[in-house]
C-alpha cells in the first residue's frame, strides 16, 4: 500500500495531441507525439506504442492523460518527455486513458 502523499507525487495531466507520426527506428511500432499541455507546461513529446489501435491521422486532436514529471527517456533517438497512459485490451493492445469530456489542456488528475 502507498499513502496519498506517494500518489500525489505523480503529476498526471490532460493534453491534446497536436501531431503524430510513425517513430522511425523504433524496435516496436510506435508513434512520435507532440502533446499540448497548455500554457503552464507547453508542448511536450512522447513515444507511444499505440499503433495497433490508433493511426496518426485519427489521433491528432485527441486529448490524452500523461505523467508529466518523469525524466526524459531516449527511444530510437527520440526524446520522450512524458509518459502517455493506457490500458492493455484483451489482445494486449494499448487503449489510451483519456478524459470522457473535454477538459482544459494541463488539467491535473486528482
Amino acid at each position: 500500500m502507498i499513502d496519498y502523499a506517494d500518489f500525489a507525487r505523480i503529476d498526471v495531466r490532460a493534453g491534446t495531441i497536436r501531431a503524430a507520426e510513425p517513430l522511425a527506428g523504433a524496435r516496436k511500432p510506435a508513434l512520435a507525439l507532440r502533446i499540448d499541455f497548455g500554457p503552464e507546461f507547453g508542448e511536450r513529446r512522447s513515444s507511444a506504442q499505440i499503433t495497433a489501435r490508433y493511426s496518426p491521422d485519427e489521433i491528432v486532436g485527441t486529448q490524452v492523460c500523461a505523467v508529466v514529471n518523469v525524466p526524459p527517456k531516449r527511444i530510437a533517438g527520440f526524446e520522450s518527455e512524458v509518459l502517455v497512459l493506457g490500458f492493455p485490451d484483451a489482445d494486449g493492445h494499448v487503449v489510451l486513458a483519456r478524459p470522457q469530456f473535454a477538459v482544459p489542456d494541463g488539467a491535473r488528475l486528482f
